[in-house]
C-alpha cells in the first residue's frame, strides 16, 4: 500500500491528486478537510486550485453528497490504472505520530537510523522498515551499555557462562546473541521484564522478516513495531 506523502509530491495533476487525498480519508469530507489531511503529508493545496469545481468535473470519479466529497469505486480504479494505491488514512497518521518522536532524537546517528526506518514505513517497504529499524535500536543498546555498565555486564555474563570473554569494544557484544542481550541487561534493570518482552517479541519479528517465508507484514504490525522500539529504546537510551 502506497503512501499517501509519497504520491503527493510527484506529479499527477490537479484532479488526481484530489483523488488521491479522498481515497485517504474513510468518510464523505468537506474542502478544508482535505486540505489540512493533505498538509498533514506535507503537501499544500495551492490557492489557485478550485477544488470544489475540480471534483464536479471528474466525470464521476468523485462525487459531492450532502455531509462532504468522497471518492467512487471508479475514482478508485482510476487511480489503481495510474498505478496508485488506495492509501490508508491511520497510516498517515501513525507516520505523522513517528515523525513528532522522531524530531525528539538528538543523535545524529540515532537520528539517521529511525528516520530511515520511518522513510521505509511511509513507502510501504515493511521489512526493511522492521529490520532497519531493529538493527538501529540494538546498536543503542550495546552503545549505552558499553558506555555506562561495561563492567556489570561482563560481570553477569560471566555469571550465567563461566567461559564468556570480557567485551572491550562495542563491536564485541555481537558475540552474544541478541535474546541472551536482552536477558542479561534485564538483570541488570537496564530494562525491566515487560520491556524485555516487548523487544523479544520485535526481535522475533525482525528475524522473520529476515528470511523469506509467508508471512504477511503490513502497516499496522509495522507501525507497532516502530513505536515500541522509539519509545523504549531510541528516545530512552539515545
Amino acid at each position: 500500500m502506497s503512501d499517501l506523502k509519497f504520491w503527493l509530491h510527484r506529479n499527477l495533476g490537479q484532479q488526481d491528486t484530489l483523488l488521491l487525498i479522498l481515497a485517504s480519508l474513510d468518510e464523505p469530507s468537506q474542502i478544508r478537510e482535505l486540505k489540512n489531511v493533505a498538509a498533514q503529508a506535507g503537501f499544500r493545496v495551492p490557492n489557485t486550485w478550485n477544488p470544489s469545481s475540480i471534483l464536479s468535473k471528474s466525470k464521476g470519479l468523485a462525487i459531492r453528497t450532502p455531509t462532504g466529497w468522497e471518492i467512487t469505486n471508479a475514482g478508485i480504479q482510476h487511480l489503481k490504472n495510474k498505478g496508485v494505491s488506495k492509501v490508508s488514512a491511520a497510516a498517515i497518521q501513525v507516520s505523522t505520530d513517528l515523525r513528532e518522536e522522531l524530531v525528539k532524537i538528538k543523535s545524529v546517528e540515532t537520528h539517521s537510523y529511525v528516520e530511515e526506518a520511518i522513510k521505509c514505513y511511509e513507502s510501504g517497504f515493511y521489512r526493511s522498515a522492521i529490520i532497519m529499524s531493529w538493527v538501529g535500536a540494538v546498536s543503542v543498546l550495546h552503545k549505552h551499555v558499553y558506555q555506562y555498565h561495561l563492567f556489570k555486564f561482563n560481570k553477569e555474563a560471566k555469571r550465567v557462562n563461566p567461559k564468556w570473554k570480557d567485551i572491550n569494544n562495542v563491536e564485541e557484544f555481537t558475540n552474544m546473541k541478541e535474546s541472551e542481550f536482552l536477558d542479561r541487561i534485564s538483570a541488570l534493570s537496564i530494562i525491566d521484564g515487560n520491556v524485555k518482552r516487548e523487544l523479544k517479541r520485535c526481535l522475533g519479528l525482525r528475524n522473520s522478516c529476515s528470511h523469506p517465508n509467508s508471512l504477511v507484514i503490513r502497516a499496522n504490525a509495522t507501525a507497532n513495531h516502530l513505536e515500541i522500539l522509539l519509545l523504549n529504546v531510541f528516545n530512552k537510551f539515545h
